[in-house]
């Protein structure tokens, strides 16, 4: 198969399988995992080795590169510093003691080398935040062990590849060096000159971007740009130096407060996507026959052993005395799934290992594909029903968040509060909060677009969020900015004054649903203050929503609520609602026939 082809093929089974894992709920990586496979060794569709030649390399470097970059990213300091005192033990004490006791299992059980079992070693401190993020919505989890558990996946994702690359140096400058004074001073070199590069690399991109130096619609292809330099720059110096380079220096730039740093980062996430998908499909289908037999009883130990030993013994050895409850204990000592990151870092260091003699290194895709495939398959299956054992399940359906401090707001919050869905009203003027405290409504003075907030307020109750403001232009801005976090379906403004004037008028490609039909917010103002109020109202097979609205004509039906929790409807509602379902309306109070909350 010709490579255009084959690139096509990668393409639509890697993002193909993202996107039934998301409209099946199934862990994303084994669909690819089954999917590269089924294309590859079983049924030879793809075949990279003869579609790439010597490029296949290179481009899994590359693409590990960017990988390695956007994780940098993700390392924040100040986020470290406020992600908790247990977040901070399984980084500062969890990640050396998981990688020696990684190590150790896959010397003596799996059997590989030491100088391969230190490289691997280092990458299995990552546990994958794409893998548990879903896990842990899967599982409607409390949020304290959420939050730990997401933590750790965030910085360790960095952490873990940063110490496979550390050790892949320091096992280059081993068999290199004929002394071993020659063999510190290469990895000292290694070491100096990518981190060189990579902070200046970091700290020129910030000053060019801080200065406007580069306009807003070329910082993307920039920083591409810069990222490819520095990754060749630094390996042309210094062979294979050039995966810390970029590491750090999206490091630098995580910490330079960049003012587009927010947009950018999404971005690098959306081609991390791709270049995951792309390698994880590439890695499986280069897998053959013999490697995919040559996982026995010892593989299936060492995965065995990793699970159910080294895992819960690094998180009880990082947690102990930290006051935590020994069933969250239990659980994040029992939860930690490994993702794409750990097969893209393994299949290209295990080819790099080969390369400088050691054989056992190729034994690193097999070795990463089945610990990634048993520990999702074990975790995956098993979070719900032991969080639910060790009552470690919140039991509140999702709730909503809504932006802006308005009277019909609170009175939106009081409704729906009265119906058991938990709402939080979020506004950056204390003053506006007033009636909303008055109300017993919850409340969070603070601004939801900073950076603060997403470390300082825990989202993972919420399911559903309103912008309502009086300013249209701030609406579709919270609206834009939470929709990759909530789901474009899931964030809601309410109507815009400015939709018939013409050029003036926001895009419709920003902002999120109309809420309430598209009534703008100075309407909801003024029918709240004729007297109209939000009631939720149960419909049965005796009074369904035709005798609803029969008696309540000017009634206008928001939303409905079921098991699943809280649903607007951001145009007319449908024309049949089921017996049982509990609809959100808004209308005149005097004119309240047949309904109140149930």
């Amino acid at each position: 198969m010709d490579p255009v082809t084959t690139f096509a093929l990668i393409g639509v089974l890697g993002i193909g399988s993202q996107w039934l894992a998301w409209r099946f709920q199934l862990p994303a990586i084994v669909l690819m995992l089954l999917a590269g496979v089924l294309a590859g060794p079983l049924t030879g569709l793809i075949d990279p080795e003869a579609s790439f030649g010597f490029l296949l390399k290179p481009i899994i470097a590359v693409a590990v590169a960017v990988i390695l970059f956007e994780g940098g990213l993700t390392l924040n300091f100040k986020s470290l510093r406020d992600a908790g005192p247990s977040v901070l033990r399984l980084v500062m004490i969890g990640a050396p003691v998981g990688w020696l006791l990684s190590a150790i299992s896959v010397h003596y059980i799996a059997g590989l080398s030491w100088e391969t079992a230190i490289v691997f070693g280092g990458i299995m401190i990552v546990t994958g935040p794409t893998v548990v993020t879903p896990l842990l919505r899967q599982a409607r989890m409390e949020p304290r062990v959420a939050r730990i558990l997401k933590w750790e996946a965030i910085v360790n994702d960095p952490i873990g590849a940063l110490a496979a690359v550390l050790a892949y140096e320091m096992v280059v400058a081993l068999r290199t060096s004929t002394t071993v004074g020659g063999a510190i001073w290469h990895m000292v070199l290694g070491i100096v000159v990518a981190s060189v590069l990579g902070y200046l690399g970091g700290r020129v991109i910030a000053w060019a971007f801080n200065r406007g130096k580069v306009p807003e619609y070329m910082k993307v292809p920039v920083m591409f740009g810069a990222l490819l330099a520095i990754y060749a720059a630094s390996d042309y110096i210094l062979h294979e130096s050039g995966l810390l380079a970029v590491t750090i220096m999206g490091v630098v730039l995580a910490n330079t407060h960049l003012p587009s740093l927010d947009e950018i980062r999404r971005f690098k996430e959306h081609a991390t996507v791709i270049l995951v998908s792309g390698v994880f499909i590439l890695l499986a289908a280069s897998l053959t026959m013999a490697e995919l037999a040559s996982i026995d009883l010892r593989i299936v130990l060492f995965v065995a052993i990793v699970i159910f030993i080294a895992r819960p013994l690094t998180v009880l050895l990082s947690l102990m005395g930290s006051g935590l409850p020994w069933t969250e204990k239990s659980m994040i000592a029992w939860i930690g799934p490994r993702g794409v990151v750990l097969v893209a870092v393994s299949g290209l260091f295990g080819t790099q290992l080969a390369e400088l003699g050691i054989e056992d290194g190729r034994s690193l895709t097999t070795l990463s594909f089945a610990l990634v495939a048993g520990t999702v398959v074990l975790h995956g299956f098993s979070i719900g029903p032991l969080a639910r054992r060790l009552k470690l399940t919140s039991e509140a359906v999702p709730g909503l968040l809504i932006v802006g401090g308005s009277r019909w707001a609170v009175n939106l919050a009081r409704a729906l509060e009265k119906a058991e869905i938990p709402t939080m009203i979020v506004d950056r003027n204390w003053f506006r909060l007033r009636a909303a405290r008055e109300a017993g409504v919850k409340v969070y003075h603070g601004e939801i677009l900073s950076e603060t907030v997403e470390h300082t307020l825990d989202l993972s109750a919420y399911g559903v969020v309103l912008a309502a403001t009086d300013n249209d232009g701030y609406n579709a801005l919270v609206c834009t900015d939470l929709g990759p976090e909530f789901g474009r379906r899931q964030v809601f403004q309410v109507g815009r004054c400015d939709e018939t004037e013409g050029r003036a008028a926001l895009p419709v490609t920003i902002g999120g649903r109309a809420f309430g039909s598209g009534m703008p917010y100075e309407d909801f103002m003024r029918l709240e203050a004729a007297g109209w109020a939000f009631r939720v109202t149960r419909l049965t097979e005796e009074f369904g929503l035709d005798d609803y609205l029969a008696l309540n004509e000017d009634a206008r039906i928001l939303g409905r609520i079921n098991d699943s929790g809280l649903l607007f409807y951001d145009g007319k509602p449908p024309e049949k609602i089921p017996a049982g379902t509990r609809i959100l309306a808004f209308h005149h109070k005097d004119k309240d026939r047949g309904s109140g909350s149930s």
